[in-house]
């Protein structure tokens, strides 16, 4: 029998896997049969919910193809990790193996793909993506997926950072003969992305015997899985070297295949002129805004007519800011969806709309000029802008009267000009620290989905805190920047907002005032103001910290840690939410917004607030009621350690 399963559901960094022993171990369970049972277990009691039958028959299948592998190359104390977690995402591979090379002696790790296909074909003119005969989208060449796995890997592991030789990719079609899949080889292999099939199995076994030696791996492992996590490049931070310099974001999975998907458009467009709308949907954190800049700082390297749009203020100002700082030229890539009433048709190759679920009905407001107040909607002068216009949206994201950013709104709009529209879903999180139970914990507390508020389980990968009062969720947050993380307050729209300064006034006026506590909102317009940053920089500025945010300055932005406070507008009364419009002092809502579009904009707006954490939330609300329900389904801070920054 072999020993216990070594089962790690929490490392440092929020790192995860479901199972990690010997490849002999690994054998011997699946011969007795209970691997897959071992790792269903695993799965349910990280993720609350038992994987996907399609996920149990991949370990069922494909695990023993690469165990027994193994134990042919004589590799039988190599460490398997299996379904190995990304760090700081919810993306996993299918298995990591560490041992010792068998030429330095040093630590070696092979990143492993496992695929059951017999058959697979490149995309037409998209040789980085792939057609199976039982998938409905094409999927990311299995080379160029476990190359992008080991380039994030390099990226944000502190080992592998200091020793990138060490690390090797390799996908695995144990099903699959050379004619089967022979059109994938059009794209390039390299150490860090190669293929294999089931009819090569022994160079499979010679690529592992070059990479692993016939020696215990386990101290290995513990060298990958106890290194530093480095922080995740955020987007303000990084945006002037990616646009004016060099590729700084790794996009994995289907951020890879929406990037390909909007560059074939591009290729096809200048060859046969001829026109594509796509669309990109995902969470908070999925990478929307990575795709966006990635996109555009390649096309404008490459001379590419291309343009950056949103709806949101601060946004915008704040890629003008950042990422424009030096070239005025970067600054005017950045612009509004209301910037193309007048547009010549597909005068951009490229049009990026960002943030897309906050387009509007039309572009027109109390400043437009009475000849372009034609009435047009928004969605059809940015379609008609370029040739290839890609919207990147999340439709739990609407949190204003009049936003109609949806996915199917789009496609209507493409499909009244006649135009194809291509649609790519990111299931992905790359914010909350990659918790995909965090994120769906969210949607259920608010009811977004039809779900309804449960227990928080933590995972490891967020902290999910709840405050007994505003002054104990702030000592908190002070706490965690003392340790060097950053930290915002935000608040749901229940104050009214002070948004003439004056030069008489000694400090910024308190309107967040719950008893005795009392903070400024962030400040209003785009100048600094008594040390405060204006509001476009309120998420990005350290200074931001003394002043609670709302949600259109939160919004599209992340930080490590979130203190959202739940105003009057939103209270949990015996068994359901309750919203009360007359609580919210939010202007955009009008005599003509409906209760339910009240009701909905008001959810949503928390379900951002929310999920603007990188490392964990804490959350509290003025209402006694509701903070007990909170308290019942959530762990007060003052119960909980907190581990510092390392």
């Amino acid at each position: 029998m072999p020993p216990p399963a070594r089962v790690f559901f929490v490392l440092p960094g929020g790192i995860f896997l479901l199972f990690r022993e010997s490849a002999a171990s690994v054998a011997t369970r699946i011969l007795e049969g209970s691997l897959a049972l071992h790792l269903t277990e695993n799965f349910r009691h990280q993720h609350g919910r038992r994987p996907a039958p399609a996920e149990i028959r991949s370990w069922e299948r494909s695990l023993p193809a690469l165990a027994n592998a193994l134990i042919e190359a004589d590799l039988d104390d190599v460490e398997v990790l299996v379904e190995y977690s990304l760090p700081l995402t919810s993306k996993r591979a299918d298995a990591v193996l560490a041992g010792v090379h068998p030429t330095t002696g040093e630590p070696s790790y092979v990143v492993v793909e496992l695929k059951q296909w017999s058959s697979a074909y490149p995309e037409e003119d998209e040789p980085l993506l792939c057609r199976i005969d039982s998938y409905a989208q094409p999927v990311l060449n299995p080379i160029e997926q476990v190359r992008g796995y080991c380039e994030y890997l390099l990226s944000f592991n502190g080992a592998l950072e200091r020793m990138p030789k060490s690390l090797a990719g390799v996908a695995f079609l144990h099903n699959a003969t050379e004619f089967g899949v022979a059109g994938l080889r059009s794209v390039k292999e390299d150490q860090h992305g190669r293929m294999y099939t089931g009819q090569q199995r022994g160079a499979f076994l010679d690529f592992l015997r070059s990479r692993l030696a016939a020696t215990p791996g386990a101290q290995a492992a513990d060298v990958l899985l106890d290194a530093k996590v480095r922080p995740s490049k955020q987007l303000m931070s990084l945006a002037a070297a990616e646009i004016r310099d060099r590729e700084q974001f790794v996009l994995i999975a289907e951020q890879r295949i929406a990037y390909e998907r909007v560059m074939s458009a591009v290729r096809k467009a200048k060859r046969s002129n001829r026109k594509q709308v796509i669309v990109v949907t995902g969470g908070p954190g999925s990478g929307k805004s990575v795709i966006a800049m990635s996109l555009l700082g390649e096309l404008y390297r490459r001379g590419i007519p291309a343009l950056h749009a949103t709806g949101s203020q601060s946004f915008t100002k704040t890629m003008r800011k950042v990422a424009g700082n030096r070239k005025r030229e970067v600054q005017q890539l950045f612009k509004y969806f209301n910037s193309f009433m007048d547009a010549e048709p597909n005068d951009l190759d490229v049009l990026i709309c960002d943030e897309a679920h906050r387009l509007r009905k039309t572009s027109a407001n109390r400043y437009t000029k009475a000849e372009l107040r034609t009435g047009r909607p928004q969605v059809a002068e940015l379609i008609d802008a370029a040739r290839v216009p890609v919207f990147l949206l999340d439709q739990h994201q609407v949190v204003r009267p009049g936003e109609m950013g949806t996915k199917d709104e789009i496609k209507r709009a493409a499909a009244a000009e006649g135009l194809d529209c291509t649609v790519v879903e990111l299931d992905g999180q790359f914010r909350c620290g990659g918790s995909e139970a965090y994120e769906k914990w969210v949607i259920d507390l608010l009811g977004l989905d039809g779900g309804t508020p449960h227990q928080w389980e933590p995972d490891g990968k967020f902290q999910l805190l709840t405050a007994e009062s505003p002054q104990e969720l702030e000592n908190f947050l002070v706490a965690r920047r003392e340790e060097g993380y950053g930290a915002r307050i935000s608040a749901g729209y229940c104050w009214k907002w002070t948004t003439k300064i004056t030069p008489d006034m000694a400090s910024l006026p308190t309107d967040v005032v719950i008893g005795e506590w009392a903070r400024p909102w962030n400040v209003y317009g785009d100048r600094s103001v008594l040390g405060a940053p204006p509001a476009p920089l309120w998420a990005t500025d350290p200074a931001g910290f003394g002043q609670v945010g709302c949600v259109y300055t939160a919004q599209g932005f992340e930080y490590d840690w979130s203190g959202v406070i739940l105003g009057p507008d939103l209270v949990w009364r015996t068994d359901r939410w309750v919203v009360d419009r007359s609580a919210s002092k939010d202007p955009s809502f009008t005599k003509a917004t409906s209760d339910d579009d009240v009701d909905r904009l008001i959810r949503n707006t928390y379900k951002v607030l929310l999920t603007r954490g990188m490392v964990g939330t804490i959350v509290y609300s003025t209402d006694r009621e509701t903070r007990e329900k909170l308290r019942s389904i959530i762990h007060p801070a003052s119960e909980v350690e907190v581990p510092a920054l390392v």
